[in-house]
Order: structure tokens, then C-alpha cells, then sequence
């Protein structure tokens, strides 16, 4: 139970710091497929959305991977267990977790290239007659 109001003050103390305009200077590292990590960048947690994150993480790709993101939307951001949405910002993204430190964040990085994403027609599969 003391943990979750820890946790509920954490949350508070921060909106409070996004209202007072106060930039939070937070570190993030980025996890890779194989172990490896990109980063640490440091960042604004106010103004600094998921979406930027990403480009970042397409630029700074290794180049000796085998997979390798040719933009933004072939990316994945994991953080807390969940997906990042692109419009929201760094300090909406983060869970407040008690005695850790609150400038060090890593995500995960799970590349879904464009082509994956499209579902093939199965209907040309189990019947190819009937879409010609």
C-alpha cells in the first residue's frame, strides 16, 4: 500500500513540475533486438515526444545490423511493458518507480519494417481462381 501512494506522489510531484514549466533533463537508452543499446541521449521529459524519440533511434541505427528501420513508423518504443504512442511525451510515457533514480529511463526497441505490417490476402492463397 506504501507503495502505490509513493508511486502516486512521484506522479503528482511531476505534473505539478510540467505545470510550473520545470524541465526535467532525463537520460534514455535505447535497447536493442540483440542487447546492445543506443544511447544514452539526454532529453526534455516535458517536450520531447515518442515520436521524436524515434527518429532519433533511426539515426543513430548501427549500420552493421542485419535489420535495419528505414523510418520512424518501422519502429517500436517499450517502455513499463508498453507500447509508446507517438504523440505523447517523454514525462506521460514514464512510471513513477519509487527509489530509482527519475533521469534514467531505457526502452525497447522492436523494429516492424513496413512490409511485415500488411496482412497478406489469404483469399488469392486459398482460392487464386476467384481473384483473377
Amino acid at each position: 500500500m506504501a507503495e502505490k501512494e509513493g508511486a502516486k506522489v512521484g506522479a503528482e510531484e511531476m505534473e505539478e513540475r510540467e505545470q510550473e514549466g520545470e524541465a526535467e533533463e532525463v537520460e534514455v537508452k535505447f535497447r536493442l533486438f540483440d542487447g546492445s543499446d543506443i544511447g544514452p541521449v539526454r532529453c526534455n521529459a516535458a517536450t520531447t515526444t515518442v515520436a521524436a524519440l524515434k527518429d532519433r533511434v533511426v539515426a543513430d541505427w548501427p549500420k552493421d545490423k542485419q535489420i535495419i528501420p528505414k523510418t520512424a513508423s518501422d519502429v517500436k518504443l517499450i517502455s513499463g511493458g508498453k507500447i509508446l504512442e507517438n504523440d505523447k511525451n517523454v514525462a506521460q510515457c514514464r512510471a513513477p518507480f519509487g527509489d530509482l533514480p527519475s533521469s534514467a529511463i531505457t526502452m525497447h526497441v522492436v523494429v516492424q519494417p513496413s512490409s511485415a505490417k500488411s496482412k497478406p490476402d489469404f483469399r488469392s492463397i486459398l482460392y487464386p481462381q476467384r481473384c483473377m
